[in-house]
């Protein structure tokens, strides 16, 4: 029997995620905020790249990232762009006048079905400190854009996990998605 036409058991069932076996297959679902996260990719008015720096529990290292979040994990009807929007300044201090989502795509295809939407927020304003919410401790970096890639490089080399979306939301920084040069 084809994995696709299995019925799915369900292994464990949590407050945000559960776990699925499906003929050979076991994967995660997301259960809550539309199974979406927005990756922010933003650059402030003095052409600086805005990265986040956190613990991350699974891997039990820092790493560093772009601003992201979950896509209606506040209000179920928020669109991607406001969610975007609202991530970056709770995260970063800085709010965007306009929100664009680049594309969508899974975060790992093979483990869940949590898909991942590129954002790029224009119009930047300083609002706040950032930090995150009460249950977060982040560190906010701002890199001159031309010198992002190998700060990058450095912390890679100080043992922080990096992200590897970082090196795409780089790229969409520079480019258009059919890969022509931006501005």
């Amino acid at each position: 029997m084809n994995s696709k036409d299995a019925t799915p058991e369900i292994i464990y069932e949590g407050k945000y995620l559960r776990m699925v076996h499906r003929g050979n297959w076991e994967y995660v679902e997301r259960t809550h905020a539309q199974g979406l996260a927005a990756i922010i990719v933003a650059v402030t008015p003095e052409d600086k790249v805005v990265f986040v720096e956190q613990l991350r529990v699974p891997l039990q290292a820092p790493t560093i990232e772009m601003p992201a979040g979950l896509v209606g994990d506040i209000d179920a009807g928020e669109s991607i762009e406001l969610s975007a929007i609202r991530e970056l300044e709770e995260e970063t201090g800085w709010t965007a006048a306009h929100a664009e989502v680049l594309m969508i795509g899974p975060t790992s295809s093979g483990m869940s079905n949590e898909k991942v939407a590129f954002v790029r927020a224009t119009g930047l304003t300083k609002v706040g400190q950032g930090g995150g919410d009460g249950d977060e401790n982040i560190t906010v970096h701002e890199i001159p854009r031309p010198q992002a890639a190998a700060w990058l490089v450095r912390k890679m080399g100080e043992g922080y996990a990096l992200d590897a979306k970082l090196w795409a939301g780089l790229w969409m920084i520079e480019h258009e998605l059919d890969g022509t040069p931006r501005g």
